[in-house]
C-alpha cells in the first residue's frame, strides 16, 4: 500500500468533507453545548481540583500500560471500574441539585438567558435601593457580585444562603446588631449565596490610609476575582465600587445603578445602552484608588 502524497491530501479532506451532512454537525453541536454546560458546573474549586487529579491518574494509567507496569496497570484499572460509583457517591449533593433543577422552570434557564435579564434588572434596582438606604443611615456593607470566577471558598467562610435579593434582606443582614453584618455577601446569578462571608485584604500598599478594613477587603476581593464589589462607608455612608483592584468612590444612586447595568447585564443588551454606559466603565477604570476621606 502506497503512502498518500501532499498533493492528495485536499482531495481527500474535500471527499470527506461531502460525506458531512447536516446531522452530523448538529449532533457535533449539540455535545459541545452539553460539554460546554456541565464544565460550567464543574468550575468550583473541590470540583475542578478533583477534574485534575483525575486528568493525572488517566495520564498515570497510560503511561503504566506504555512502560509495561504490570502491577501498577493492574491496581489503576480495578479503580476504574469502581471509579464512576466512587463519583456518584462523591457528588450526591451536586447531581440531586441538578436533577431537582431539571424539575423546575430554572432549568430551561440553564440552557438560555431569557430569565437571566429580569432577575438581575431586579437585583439591581434592589440593591441600589437597599444601598441608598444604608447609606443615609451611615449602615457599612459590603457585597460581592459574583461573575465568572467562583466564590465558593469565600461563601464556606461564611453562612450558605439561597435566597433571592431584596431590599430588605440586604438590610437585615448588615443591621449593625445582626450577627452577620460584619462579613460580605455574596451573589450569584441574582441569588444571595452566602452572608458573613470573609474575604482577603488587599496587599496595595499603595491604598490610602483613610481606607477603612471593610474597603481594603472589598479592594482585595476585586484584586483576587472578576467580581464587582459594592461598598457602603459606616463612617461616612459614602457608596464605592471596587472592580480590577481599583476603587471608585463618592457615588449616586443613579451611577452606582448604571455602573452595575454595565457590569452585569448580559452583553446582548443595545447599543445604545452600551454607548451610555460606557464612559461610566472608562471613568472606573481610570480612577484612582483611595484619597478620600472614608473610614470603613
Amino acid at each position: 500500500m502506497r503512502g498518500l502524497s501532499v498533493a492528495e491530501l485536499p482531495a481527500i479532506i474535500a471527499r470527506y468533507l461531502l460525506t458531512v451532512q447536516v446531522t452530523d454537525l448538529l449532533d457535533i453541536a449539540i455535545m459541545v453545548f452539553v460539554l460546554y454546560k456541565v464544565l460550567t458546573l464543574v468550575r468550583s474549586t473541590k470540583a475542578a481540583s478533583l477534574l485534575k487529579g483525575l486528568l493525572v491518574f488517566f495520564a498515570a494509567l497510560m503511561l503504566s500500560s506504555v512502560f509495561q507496569l504490570h502491577g501498577i496497570n493492574y491496581i489503576m484499572s480495578r479503580l476504574v471500574d469502581w471509579g464512576v460509583l466512587a463519583l456518584i457517591i462523591l457528588f450526591q449533593p451536586e447531581i440531586r441539585r441538578i436533577l431537582e433543577q431539571m424539575g423546575s422552570r430554572r432549568f430551561i434557564a440553564f440552557f438560555t438567558h431569557t430569565e437571566a435579564g429580569s432577575v438581575m434588572e431586579q437585583m439591581i434596582g434592589q440593591t441600589v435601593l437597599a444601598c441608598t438606604e444604608m447609606s443615609q443611615s451611615r449602615t457599612g456593607a459590603l457585597i460581592v457580585f459574583e461573575r465568572e470566577i467562583l466564590l465558593d471558598d469565600m461563601v464556606r467562610s461564611g453562612t450558605v444562603l439561597d435566597a433571592a435579593v431584596s431590599s430588605e434582606l440586604l438590610k437585615n443582614i448588615f443591621f449593625v446588631k445582626a450577627p452577620m453584618h460584619d462579613g460580605a455577601v455574596i451573589v450569584r446569578h441574582g441569588r444571595v449565596l452566602g452572608a458573613g462571608c470573609m474575604l482577603p485584604l488587599s496587599k496595595n500598599v499603595n491604598l490610602s490610609r483613610d481606607l477603612g478594613m471593610r474597603h481594603r477587603a472589598g479592594i482585595g476581593m476585586s484584586e483576587n476575582s472578576d467580581a464587582v464589589v459594592v461598598i457602603v462607608s459606616e463612617e461616612t455612608g459614602s457608596i464605592s465600587v471596587a472592580i480590577g483592584g481599583m476603587l471608585k468612590r463618592h457615588l449616586k444612586p443613579e451611577t452606582l445603578e448604571n455602573l452595575l447595568r454595565n457590569e452585569l447585564l448580559p452583553q446582548e443588551d443595545s447599543e445604545s445602552d452600551k454607548q451610555k454606559l460606557h464612559p461610566l466603565k472608562l471613568l472606573l477604570r481610570a480612577g484612582k484608588m483611595g484619597g478620600d476621606d472614608d473610614g470603613e
